[in-house]
């Protein structure tokens, strides 16, 4: 799994970080996509790397702004009781 950090710039709202996650989707085979308006982040979880050139165009078309984009594999966090 690959985890995508997008700085975000324009998202005011709730709204705002709808559009960008539906954007995403609708481009981009992905496992989960979360905006924060407040931090102005998207975090994008995917099986394989993303292309960052057509994140930044896709994400453009909509009139936001992407000032940063950071990728690294991803490991899920496993419960363990025994601190493992």
């Amino acid at each position: 799994m690959i985890k995508t950090t997008l700085q975000i710039d324009g998202m005011m709202c709730s709204m705002c970080e709808s559009h960008i996650n539906d954007t995403v989707r609708a481009d981009f085979s992905v496992k989960k996509v979360t905006s924060s308006h407040s931090k102005g982040v998207t975090e994008i979880l995917s099986d394989s790397p993303l292309d960052e050139e057509k994140l930044i165009e896709s994400i453009g078309k909509t009139g936001y702004k992407v000032t940063g984009v950071k990728s690294a594999p991803y490991e899920k966090k496993r419960f363990s009781l025994f601190g493992r």
